[in-house]
């Protein structure tokens, strides 16, 4: 097979939770276990940093590998879901592996792993740790796939834990009240190894302050150590933050969201002893170093437009305000959600003056733009339905003048759509 057959042959023969939603999760670590075994143990090979949460985890883990790599470290990133590539999940120092090496290994192990019939994201795990291993890197920055505790990312030990935030989402698999997930996310928390907590609420920091006691864990609430003393969005893109302990630095990732994600960081690195230089150099070229795409990116100058693959309630809380503020003589929206997300919050918080474009994106768990439009209308949300993102964005643009506004997203896969 080529690169494009194996790929295809992941997605059609392994159960892929973009896909199909709540059949593709296996519960428990036993395939994880059995593919780690039969790969030779390759988390052991190399030092990690575990990043969980509902959002921000991969700012986060994105921002940290560039960090680690302006010290001179050759670092690990593994992140989902991608947005074009299927090789965006696994890089080294901002490089995606080779087509080749994931050609070679599907070939070299699919005698062993057909008959456990992984899903679709174990086998990918196992695929980025055998990567990072004959890499020779010297840390990776793992982020979590869905919850923590039964995560097959969670047969690391490492170096530090971090859980951005919990808010309700996946709650099918992780539980339907704020401290029944935070509990899922921390199981993360190991024995004897450090946890910060980026943000946390009455709800759910007892459940962390529990595990962190029960593993002799020493826990940072970042929240309680506010670095980031207030940030604004820059002109040219990204922002200006001042800060407590790291001066005036400069982020190259732009939403409001990120001054949470901004404080989340600052604090771990302070945790971690890393130099204070590295750090301020570092988060101002964390797209160009890692590959990050998706966070509040500028993807047309005149009119401005731009894409943001926040996709449930606690991104929109962010996102919403942000959007209403924009200075602009129309406000044109492009939007598309899928199934497992709490579409009804989402739309109250949409403004009822901007001008909809209702998609779906080619993903089979995409909500039926119809049913889309039919949502948007009982929360007073007009507009017109169009059969793809890139129909719709073009529509958008069409109908903009220069002083419009354009944002696209809803869900990771509307970008991902409008991106390809």
């Amino acid at each position: 097979m080529n690169y494009k057959e194996t790929v295809e042959y992941l997605f059609n023969s392994t159960p892929v939770f973009e896909h199909v939603g709540a059949s593709a999760y296996k519960e428990g670590l036993s395939n994880t276990l059995a593919l780690d075994e039969h790969l030779g143990h390759p988390h052991k090979n190399f030092k990690t940093i575990h990043v969980a949460g509902t959002n921000g985890k991969g700012s986060c883990s994105h921002t940290l590998a560039a960090i680690l790599q302006s010290m001179g470290m050759k670092v690990g990133l593994y992140t989902s879901p991608h947005i074009v590539d299927f090789r965006e999940r696994i890089r080294v120092n901002g490089e995606c592996l080779s087509e080749q090496y994931v050609v070679d290994f599907v070939e070299q192990h699919r005698s062993f792993f057909e008959p456990l019939h992984p899903s679709f994201f174990e086998l990918t795990t196992a695929m980025a740790f055998r990567y990072f291993a004959d890499q020779k890197v010297d840390i990776a920055v793992i982020e979590v796939g869905l919850g923590g505790r039964l995560d097959c990312t969670n047969i690391i030990t490492p170096e530090l834990s971090i859980i951005t935030n919990i808010s309700l989402d996946h709650t099918q698999f992780l539980g339907d009240t704020l401290a029944k997930i935070a509990g899922e996310k921390a199981g993360i928390i190991k024995e004897g190894v450090k946890v910060v907590i980026g943000e946390d609420v009455e709800e759910t920091r007892p459940v962390f302050e529990a595990k962190a006691k029960e593993k002799n864990a020493p826990i940072v609430f970042a929240q309680d150590y506010p670095e980031v003393l207030c940030s604004e969005a820059c002109a040219e893109g990204g922002r200006n933050y001042e800060t407590l302990n790291f001066g005036m630095i400069h982020g190259d990732l732009s939403g409001d969201y990120q001054e949470r994600n901004m404080n989340t960081c600052l604090i771990a690195c302070k945790v971690l002893g890393l130099k204070k230089e590295n750090v301020i150099e570092a988060v101002a070229h964390v797209a160009e170093r890692t590959g990050l795409v998706g966070r509040w990116m500028k993807i047309n100058e005149s009119p401005l437009a731009v894409c943001d693959t926040g996709h449930n309630v606690g991104g929109w809380k962010y996102l919403a305000p942000q959007i209403k503020a924009q200075k602009c003589e129309h406000l044109r929206i492009v939007f598309g959600m899928v199934d497992d997300k709490d579409i009804d919050s989402v739309m109250e918080m949409l403004p009822k003056n901007a001008i909809y474009y209702w998609t779906q994106a080619t993903s089979h768990r995409a909500i039926p733009k119809e049913i889309v439009a039919d949502k948007g209308r009982t929360h007073q949300l007009e507009g017109n339905i169009y059969n793809s993102v890139k129909e719709a964005y073009r529509e958008a643009l069409k109908d903009a003048s220069n002083d419009d506004f354009v944002f696209v997203g809803g869900s990771s896969y509307v970008v991902a759509d409008l991106l390809s």
